[in-house]
Formats: structure tokens, C-alpha cells, sequence
């Protein structure tokens, strides 16, 4: 039997809430009957669904963190909004931890000021489960720290190979400093400093990964500061939709290739599974003192599903206390 958790969840958070959060809710508590979830949002789209699932309650609020808000001035004006107040449950003990498919900074933002800080954790960091062919990547940080200090990617690497042994199952994982050439030597001044100190301060730390090193399953964690992570994986995610879109539109355009992608048909469902950004469901807040999983702003109600499966399964693998033991 799984350990019993409680998720607080953004009903309002993504491109298309709250339709496909109620889903993607609904579908979690299916699955996981160990899972208990404290839906946020509006009297009119929260009551109603909690009465309609058992082990689902309804948290009222007020207030909307919109995508276009400077995020830490709308976490601190907007006390009763949504993503504010999931957060709030955590700090709390209410919940054990957060989903949000909205605004990542205002997730970020109240993930810091509202949960707060394991403590001795500088910055937390936002990491994502990169779906490479070979095998899941770490890639940490991907936009919670624009500027960086070459000390934070000491505990970025840490903490992400916490995550990636806890919750991945990778036994031994290896990190790599993302950086534009395999030598010790290359990079900014930064980039070399931070090879020192992730060479004194990280375990499996194996050396510089160059972009094209990424996806290839070499490292199981690639570390850098938060304005590179979000640029690469931005270009990843971009890529592979203008390639799967070529592809789409070159098997359709004659009557030869159709029959060929019928052919290829079951293959290339294999290829786009093993790349389906939605597995994964959303990106861990690390360095907080509880779950905070924060989803696609596009997320479906499949990608919500695994954002909410996510968060219960950082929760039950004890992250954060390993997390506060080794820093």
C-alpha cells in the first residue's frame, strides 16, 4: 500500500483551465488511491467537483495570478489567489505538496516566499526530466535563477541527483556542467569556476556536456544557470515540434507517402512516446520545503494527470529530506 498523500492543486493554472485541470484531477484520483487532493480555485468550479469525487475537497478562492503579472508583486498583492493559497496548504501541513500548470514565475515566487527555503539552500532550482531516446536527463536549472552565482550549481547538481536517484531509480547519477567544450578550460569565467567547485562538491560530477551532449543520455544530470537551462530547453521542445511537423507534413502530401507512413506508422508512435514531454507532467521546484511541481502552461488533462502523479510521487520518495541532509 502506498503512503497516503495529500496534493494541492491550481484549478486555474494553464492555457486551458479549468476544463482540462478537473479532468486531468479526476483521472489522478482514478489512478492513485492513495492520493488525496485539495482543489484551489473559484466557488463555482471547485465545490461542485469535490462533491462529485471522493477524496477531493474544495479550497475557495478569490483571486487569479494572470501569465502577463510580475510574479513576486502579484504573489504578495494576491493572498487569496490560487496558487498562492496551494502553497499556503503546504506551509501548512494541510498538504504535502503543490501542482500548477500557470504562471512558472508566480509558482516560483510563491513556492520561495510561501513555502520557503529547505534551510541552507541558497536558491532553489527548477528541474525538468528531459524524454530523451536513451534515457531520462536532469536538466537543472531551467529558469528560476536567471543569475547565478558558480556556487548555486554546486547544489543544483545535488539536488537534482537526489531527484534523479529518488525518483528516476538511476543508482549512480552522473553530472555534467553544460558549458560549450569537453575541456576543463572552456567556458566563461563562471562556467570555469563552476567546474571547480562542482569537481570539490559533487560526487559524479564526469565534466563539461556540450549542447549536443544534452539528449544523448551521456550524463544523467546537466547543470547550469537558469537563463541558459530555459534557453536550451525552449530550443529542444521548439525543434522537435517543427520536426515531428515536417514529418507529419511530408508523409501527407502524396499518395506514395501516406502508404509509407502507414507502414511507418507504429514506429514513429514508439519514437514520439519515447519524446512525449506530457510523461513527465511537469518540473520540480528543488530546494523548497515541500512538493512544488509546476506543469505546461499548454498542459492537456494527460499532462496534468502526470503533473498531480508527479507531485504525490516526490512527496512518498522523501525528497526534501535528503535534499536538507546533504546540504
Amino acid at each position: 500500500m502506498a503512503k497516503k498523500v495529500t496534493v494541492a492543486v491550481d484549478a486555474l493554472g494553464g492555457d486551458n483551465a479549468p476544463d482540462v485541470v478537473l479532468e486531468g484531477v479526476a483521472a489522478a484520483l482514478e489512478e492513485d488511491l492513495d492520493l488525496d487532493v485539495v482543489l484551489c480555485g473559484p466557488a463555482d468550479v471547485v465545490v461542485k467537483f469535490a462533491s462529485e469525487h471522493e477524496r477531493c475537497a474544495a479550497r475557495v478562492t478569490t483571486e487569479v495570478i494572470g501569465m502577463a503579472e510580475h510574479p513576486a508583486n502579484a504573489v504578495r498583492r494576491k493572498k487569496d489567489s490560487s496558487i498562492v493559497v496551494g502553497c499556503r496548504l503546504v506551509k501548512e501541513g494541510v498538504a504535502q505538496g503543490f501542482f500548477s500548470a500557470g504562471s512558472t514565475g508566480a509558482c516560483l515566487a510563491a513556492g520561495t516566499l510561501v513555502i520557503g527555503r529547505i534551510k541552507g539552500i541558497a536558491r532553489p532550482a527548477l528541474a525538468t526530466v528531459l524524454p530523451s531516446p536513451k534515457k531520462p536527463v536532469v536538466l537543472c536549472d531551467v529558469g528560476a535563477n536567471a543569475d547565478c552565482k558558480p556556487e548555486y550549481l554546486v547544489q543544483f547538481a545535488n539536488m537534482a541527483s537526489i531527484y534523479a536517484r529518488k525518483v528516476l531509480g538511476v543508482s549512480q547519477p552522473s553530472v555534467g556542467l553544460l558549458n560549450i567544450g569537453e575541456e576543463e578550460e572552456k567556458g566563461s569565467q563562471f562556467a570555469q569556476e563552476a567546474h571547480q567547485l562542482l569537481k570539490e562538491g559533487c560526487p559524479n560530477f564526469k565534466g563539461n556536456a556540450e549542447g549536443r551532449d544534452v539528449l544523448t543520455g551521456e550524463f544523467d544530470v546537466v547543470v547550469c544557470d537558469g537563463f541558459t537551462g530555459n534557453v536550451c530547453l525552449k530550443t529542444i521542445e521548439g525543434t522537435a515540434k517543427i520536426l515531428f511537423g515536417e514529418i507529419k507534413s511530408m508523409m501527407m502530401s502524396s499518395l506514395a507517402n501516406k502508404l509509407a507512413g502507414a507502414v511507418l506508422k507504429g514506429g514513429l508512435k514508439g519514437i514520439v512516446r519515447k519524446v512525449d514531454p506530457d510523461a513527465a507532467g511537469g518540473a520540480p521546484l528543488l530546494g523548497v520545503k515541500g512538493a512544488c511541481i509546476v506543469g505546461h502552461g499548454s498542459s492537456n488533462a494527460r499532462a496534468i494527470k502526470n503533473g498531480v502523479l508527479a507531485t504525490a510521487t516526490f512527496v512518498r520518495n522523501d525528497v526534501n529530506e535528503l535534499i536538507a541532509q546533504t546540504v
